[in-house]
């Protein structure tokens, strides 16, 4: 889908932004920027869109942005039902790669950081130490002044550029720059698929709410996201089936049920394209790794 540029805040006196952030939502625009972007969820659960990768995000969360990679984050209603004055709350720091200096970048001993910032162009997720510490320091840099700030920062850029525990989010980084229309556009059928993807929801009714002709639709989106309406919505699905898996509550058939498939076979089949495994697979991976114990 075609993003939107947004202009990411900054002062003056600052050469990079950290924000701790307590708000009613993480906004639901499909944006990029020049800026590198270190996402920390500290609340919130919904789904993320970052390049052409669909996943589920939750607590504790901590993810790495390239430059100009679109992305976006939506909050599931579960989140906020029963509960309509929750707030989402996440530290956010933003830089640019030339932020302390093309020369920086130029020195024998950063010859890391440009590969770093490479790898970032798909998006890094964190895991394990690493994720702990870039927390702990996310934390300082909101509350550091001075060349303290930049201590930190570095710290954060040797701790990522060093890491092996991460995995990659997109598998691709290309995208179409677009206008407010179409942002706006892609922004109502992405928030009306996220709300209803229970259900079904036919051709007639997502153009209607783009509003054009089912024809127009079906071009529009698969030039914008480089896939068709349905495969989207299947992604969707089963991204909401995988948080379900993890959770460990719901049996497999409900949760087939619950996330809008009117089948068993038809779920186990997409699950199995969209994931490379079947719904057991995936969960006894995820149960797995979420009770190994601590190292250390």
């Amino acid at each position: 889908m075609k993003p939107l540029f947004h202009k990411v805040p900054t002062q003056i006196q600052s050469s990079f932004s950290a924000r701790h952030d307590v708000q009613p939502n993480f906004g639901s625009l499909w944006h990029y920027h020049p800026e590198l972007e270190l996402h920390h969820v500290i609340r919130g659960k919904g789904v993320r869109f970052i390049g052409d990768n669909i996943g589920n995000f939750s607590e504790g969360e901590v993810l790495l942005l390239g430059s100009n990679l679109p992305h976006m984050w939506q909050c599931n209603e579960e989140y906020y039902q029963n509960h309509p004055d929750r707030k989402v709350e996440a530290i956010v720091i933003h830089f640019l790669p030339d932020c302390l200096g093309r020369d920086f970048l130029n020195l024998p001993e950063t010859y890391l950081i440009p590969k770093l910032f490479e790898k970032a162009r798909k998006g890094m997720k964190f895991n394990g130490r690493s994720r702990d510490k870039l927390v702990d320091l996310m934390h300082k840099a909101t509350v550091a002044t001075d060349m303290e700030r930049l201590i930190i920062l570095l710290s954060i850029l040797k701790t990522i550029a060093e890491s092996e525990e991460y995995t990659p989010m997109a598998s691709a980084h290309a995208f179409y720059k677009s206008n407010e229309i179409d942002a706006v556009r892609i922004n109502k059928v992405c928030t009306y698929t996220l709300s209803n993807y229970k259900k079904e929801i036919s051709l007639e009714e997502i153009a209607s709410i783009a509003n054009l002709s089912v024809t127009s639709f079906c071009r529009y989106f698969k030039l914008m996201t480089k896939k068709t309406f349905y495969d989207f919505l299947i992604e969707i699905r089963i991204s909401h089936a995988c948080r379900l898996l993890v959770e460990d509550i719901l049996p497999t058939e409900v949760i087939c049920f619950e996330c809008g498939f009117n089948n068993v076979s038809n779920f186990y089949r997409h699950f199995k394209k969209v994931t490379d495994m079947t719904p057991l697979e995936y969960k006894k991976k995820y149960l797995f790794n979420r009770q190994l114990p601590a190292v250390g």
